[in-house]
């Protein structure tokens, strides 16, 4: 017999996206014909470990969700506005996931195609105690660059070895209750954090890297559609 769900999932789109450009916010954006906050979410509701799945949206979209949003929600899916920052956007989120929750994925909405492998290596390493981070090797040479305030110049400083650096992606995945205590923690200590896993560091806690795919990508400039449309008619 199948296990009851025990993994609920915060995906954070609050966003208002303009940098993206289109004059629509980027996770509302279609790609292939489907919007991307769909294609982020269709890999979560798909899943049979996935319980309640809990979407952080601006205050007005929740207030008025786009039709095809609307459709979806259901007891699965749960609409909530988010706050100013997004670390209270993801305390938003974890409040609304129900007691089955023993593990929480949070995920970034404007990432439409992460892979159904990815989401199980993240729920394994979560389901064993520590934090996981979907994230793929550094492979561009790094720079560090010194501003020249007079003529606006960027002069090379000196090249940083990427050896070991990795680029953290989504799905981050954490028990439940290791996840809110570090939060906590940051908020006592008066810092704003902008990625799960640094609040869990940052309390002792174990966090994995787990190797994802560059097609996990995150739709931000307006070439990223550009290689989103590339990847959602299956070219690699």
């Amino acid at each position: 017999m199948r296990s009851p769900p025990d993994v609920g999932v915060v995906v954070v789109a609050a966003g208002r996206g303009v940098r993206a450009g289109g004059g629509v916010a980027k996770q509302f954006r279609e790609v292939g014909g489907v919007p991307v906050l769909l294609r982020a979410l269709r890999p979560f509701l798909a899943h049979p470990a996935v319980g309640r799945v809990v979407v952080v949206l601006a205050e007005e979209v929740v207030a008025a969700p786009p039709e095809w949003l609307a459709a979806v929600a259901a007891d699965r899916l749960v609409l909530v506005a988010g706050g100013q920052e997004r670390m209270d956007s993801v305390e938003r989120g974890l409040a609304a996931l129900d007691d089955s929750a023993a593990v929480v994925l949070v995920h970034d909405g404007a990432r439409p195609f992460v892979a159904a492998e990815t989401v199980d290596r993240v729920i394994a390493v979560a389901r064993g105690g520590r934090g996981a981070v979907a994230a793929v090797p550094v492979a561009d040479t790094l720079k560090a660059g010194r501003a020249d305030s007079g003529s606006g110049d960027v002069t090379i400083e000196r090249t940083v070895p990427r050896d070991g650096l990795w680029r953290a992606q989504t799905p981050q995945g954490f028990p439940v209750a290791m996840l809110r205590a570090s939060l906590a923690a940051a908020r006592a200590a008066g810092r704003v954090v902008t990625d799960d896993a640094s609040a869990v560091e940052a309390a002792g806690g174990t966090v994995v890297l787990v190797p994802d795919l560059t097609s996990n990508l995150k739709v931000t400039a307006p070439e990223d559609f550009l290689l989103a449309e590339a990847i959602a008619r299956g070219v690699r």
